[in-house]
């Protein structure tokens, strides 16, 4: 009996140990590009190139961020394209949660003729690629006059078919007897979701907010197509621009990619504690 013990701790001690190499070698593959930008940030282009790469600068450059936001052409444009991206990213984000909130609602606590239906098709758009209708929906937005504004930008990504699955299968394990007893007591379903359900819903909103805040962030493809000024391009397309400049140096390049980096782990940061609370939102909720 004790030989047989002996062997499962053993064992168990083996699978731990085996955990923690895989942990340590995932956490290695994200923390060493993030390491390697922020050190190649503050080095001349020269020492970028060199091989072997040196990780500790040698000659701290930080004025590569100065030349980050002011451009190669020293227009300063960066900052713009900054408050741009920062307007559009954080009022999608706000939209997807509030819209997505609202039908997941629905889909999640209200019986109806189709429920079923409907949240199937909404899940079917899931499937089809954004380059299928990319097209048509530029199109739109040419039709109604919204190329090189704010609302070409934002209008077609209000809210997403995924936050509305997000938030459905959260709202699945609300439970029915406080909204009962929230219409027994004579509140309006407005007014239900607003003081109960939207208020205990922060782990799913939060992931939401995240994931929609950081897609429109690495937005590329649709900006490029719409903001046809440079003081409507958002991030992305400046630095594909700054990139493609033949008098742009490395370390400059690294310190744009820095740059752009601040708001969205600004963001995780902050709400953290709800979005590591939401990571088993998928599989909450059953009808």
């Amino acid at each position: 009996m004790s030989a047989r013990s002996g062997y499962s701790r053993a064992r168990s001690a083996l699978a731990g140990g085996a955990a923690w190499i895989v942990l340590a070698l995932a956490c290695g593959v994200v923390i060493v590009p993030l390491v390697f930008m922020l050190g190649s940030s503050l080095m001349p282009s020269y020492e970028v190139m060199k091989m072997p790469y040196g990780w500790i600068p040698q000659a701290w450059k930080w004025s590569n961020f100065q030349q980050a936001l002011a451009g190669n052409d020293g227009q300063w444009i960066y900052l713009r394209n900054i408050a741009n991206s920062l307007f559009v990213s954080l009022t999608i984000a706000a939209t997807t949660v509030v819209l997505s909130a609202s039908v997941g609602y629905g889909l999640a606590k209200f019986k109806f003729r189709g429920r079923n239906a409907v949240f199937m098709a909404i899940m079917a758009t899931m499937m089809i690629p954004f380059e299928t209708v990319m097209i048509p929906l530029y199109l739109i937005v040419v039709k109604l006059g919204m190329v090189d504004s704010y609302l070409g930008l934002i209008v077609p990504f209000l809210m997403n078919a995924f936050g509305v699955f997000l938030m459905r299968q959260y709202l699945l394990g609300f439970p029915s007897e406080i909204l009962d007893a929230a219409r027994i007591d004579g509140c309006s379903e407005i007014a239900i979701f607003r003081r109960i359900v939207f208020k205990n819903s922060g782990p799913a909103a939060a992931t939401l907010a995240i994931l929609a805040f950081r897609q429109q962030w690495d937005n590329l493809l649709w900006p490029l197509l719409i903001a046809q000024r440079e003081e409507m391009k958002t991030i992305p397309a400046y630095i594909v621009k700054f990139a493609a400049e033949k008098n742009a140096d490395e370390g400059a390049m690294m310190a744009v990619a820095v740059i752009a980096s601040i708001p969205v782990f600004a963001l995780f940061f902050t709400l953290s504690k709800y979005f590591l609370g939401g990571a088993a939102v998928y599989s909450a909720g059953k009808e």
